[in-house]
């Protein structure tokens, strides 16, 4: 039913239920540290990020998504960031990019293509355009570090978010670990 890996998965989890292997992850909702950081989903951050940061399950709130990027203020990482806030706590935003991402320099032209190749018709893509403005939601960024800076400014700017919302930007490199200041 599902494929091989998935199934694998599956398997791991009933042994790592049955054993009670959870127990080391036990936390509750809210963020020790009182922060939420916007990541990349980049599969080399999944354990680099909080192993650099020093970071364990319960410490942050992680929003992750393509390239750490808002696209617009009412997108899920906004909403996100708002939940975050008012109902857990949260006082400081750490906006986190990295270095050779696959966002950066993403071009709609070749993203649409793509689909096509995999059967996404043209009505289908007729339709959404209709709805949204393809060509820039598909777009990536050129530069990291203005990425990072354009979400950290969104996010302060935000009028329903509070004045004393501290949000920082960085940039990480996706190899050693090492985090510096956007600029």
């Amino acid at each position: 039913m599902y494929n091989e890996v998935i199934e694998k998965m599956l398997q791991f989890n009933k042994a790592f239920v049955e054993n009670k292997s959870y127990d080391a992850f036990v936390t509750d909702k809210y963020p020790d540290k009182k922060i939420a950081i916007v990541a990349c989903m980049d599969t080399r951050l999944t354990h680099l990020l909080p192993a650099a940061l020093g970071l364990k399950n319960g410490d942050v709130k992680m929003i992750k998504n393509a390239g750490a990027q808002l696209i617009s203020p009412y997108d899920s990482v906004m909403k996100s960031i708002m939940v975050g806030v008012y109902e857990l706590g949260v006082t400081d935003v750490m906006v986190i990019g990295h270095d050779a991402c696959g966002v950066q320099g993403l071009k709609s032209e070749d993203m649409l293509e793509l689909m096509k190749k995999r059967g996404i018709t043209e009505e289908a893509i007729d339709k959404v355009s209709a709805e949204c403005n393809l060509n820039e939601w598909l777009n990536g960024f050129e530069e990291i570090n203005a990425s990072v800076m354009s979400a950290v400014t969104m996010i302060k700017e935000f009028p329903l978010l509070p004045a004393d919302l501290n949000v920082y930007g960085f940039v990480m490199d996706p190899v050693t670990g090492a985090v510096r200041a956007a600029e």
